[in-house]
């Protein structure tokens, strides 16, 4: 049979192409999901014809299984949609297609599109609305939150590795709040952070773990379980923090042979605290040239000074930087190239602010779990910047540089 368009109906249709031409597309994608139903459905009354042993009207002599007509369901497709199919039943209700397995809506790449959706930055309740437009049919806000439960196992089997083979010689700590809901009510769960530096200078995330960060007994525990899961101790030289209370304390009774840094932009911030406006910018002018001293003999000298101009007007803030001098100037103990960055905390606070901003959409973290599904994604994601550079390895600004990233890292390649 031949199909026969006359001259005025092609005239109409290219009429109607040529003021909505989007309209063509849909005409090709509905014929291509009718095509696809019809495959996928012959495959499957294949299938059956395979289980039973014969064709579509075959009689055979005993008790044997029949044919018990179809029911209909539909199927959604990476890049085509929703289609239609005819699913074959037999009689005893024994046949199970392995074409579409029965309770399967969507195929599995749509199930890992979803799920790089959302830990790139979009809500369930977003992805639930776009979904139709992305996928060709509606999931529910629900649905999308069953499929990510499938990321849970790789996250927490990513959060407890094994650290033995990393030699860690430095360690960046420090925690950050969450809006949880635990239970039936919502709570801020702090979650603790260590970021560690290997011995080449680039670093990794070592451990996520719920617990107060203003008790020094959760830290405790959390340096045991970086323990127990392989990381030596022992190669720790020094820990970057911001002054918590009792940390210091308990990292170097845990890392015997560890010094620590206190931030000095934390410290900076308590000082000038305590200081009336007026005199903020000479105070912190005179911070800048102790923290900056190319030495820790100019530095302490800077101090000294530091202490005569301010002690008699402003001796509240003269103590609190006297209280934390010297954890601030441990950074001179260590190779030159590397004191820019043990300063401050600013690489692990860097961190925390990806945190914020890929949960900022949700405002409430659905459980403890959940976070730390999305907090392993948000360190895998850093920890591929951070290859690129390491501590004390700043890459000169040269031509021969330019030209190599030029070439290897843009879209010329």
């Amino acid at each position: 049979m031949k199909l026969k368009i006359s001259v005025p109906e092609v005239v109409s249709i290219f009429k109607e192409i040529k003021e909505q031409p989007e309209q063509l597309y849909e005409m090709i994608r509905a014929d291509i999901r009718e095509t696809i139903g019809q495959y996928l459905s012959g495959l499957m009354d294949a299938e059956l014809t395979h289980f039973l042993g014969r064709k579509r009207y075959e009689r055979r002599q005993g008790d044997v299984n029949h044919r018990n007509g179809s029911y209909d369901r539909n199927f959604t497709l990476k890049g085509i949609g929703e289609v239609d199919i005819q699913v074959p039943r037999d009689r005893k209700g024994d046949f199970k297609t392995h074409v579409i397995p029965r309770g399967k809506r969507y195929e599995d790449t749509i199930r890992q599109d979803l799920c790089l959706l959302f830990l790139t930055g979009i809500s369930t309740r977003s992805l639930s609305m776009i979904s139709k437009k992305l996928v060709g049919r509606k999931i529910s806000a629900g649905e999308v939150s069953n499929v990510n439960k499938e990321l849970i196992e790789a996250a927490e089997k990513w959060r407890t590795r094994d650290l033995s083979q990393e030699a860690i010689k430095y360690m960046f700590l420090d925690g950050v709040c969450f809006d949880m809901r635990i239970g039936k009510s919502i709570e801020t769960v702090p979650v603790l952070a260590a970021i560690g530096v290997k011995k080449t200078g680039h670093k990794l995330v070592l451990g996520l773990q719920a617990g107060d960060k203003e008790s020094a007994s959760n830290w405790r525990e959390f340096f045991k379980d970086l323990k127990k899961r392989g990381l030596n101790g022992q190669k720790v030289t020094l820990g970057i923090m911001d002054g918590l209370p009792g940390l210091e304390r308990v990292f170097k009774e845990e890392f015997s042979n560890a010094k620590t840094q206190r931030c000095q932009v934390h410290v900076s911030k308590n000082v000038l605290s305590k200081i009336p406006k007026k005199f903020k910018k000479a105070v912190a002018d005179d911070m800048r040239s102790i923290f900056y001293a190319s030495s820790k003999k100019k530095a302490m000298e800077f101090f000294s000074e530091f202490k005569k101009r301010w002690e008699k007007d402003l001796p509240s803030a003269v103590k609190c930087l006297d209280n934390s001098i010297e954890a601030c100037l441990t950074f001179f103990t260590f190779p030159e190239e590397e004191w820019i960055s043990l300063r401050t905390t600013n690489i692990i606070e860097r961190l925390n602010k990806e945190f914020k901003r890929r949960t900022k959409p949700m405002e409430i973290v659905a459980g403890e779990r959940a976070c730390y599904t999305l907090l392993a994604f948000i360190c895998l994601k850093m920890e591929l910047h951070w290859r690129s550079n390491p501590i004390g390895k700043v890459r000169k600004n040269l031509p021969f540089f330019k030209e190599l990233a030029f070439n290897d890292f843009t879209q010329l390649n």
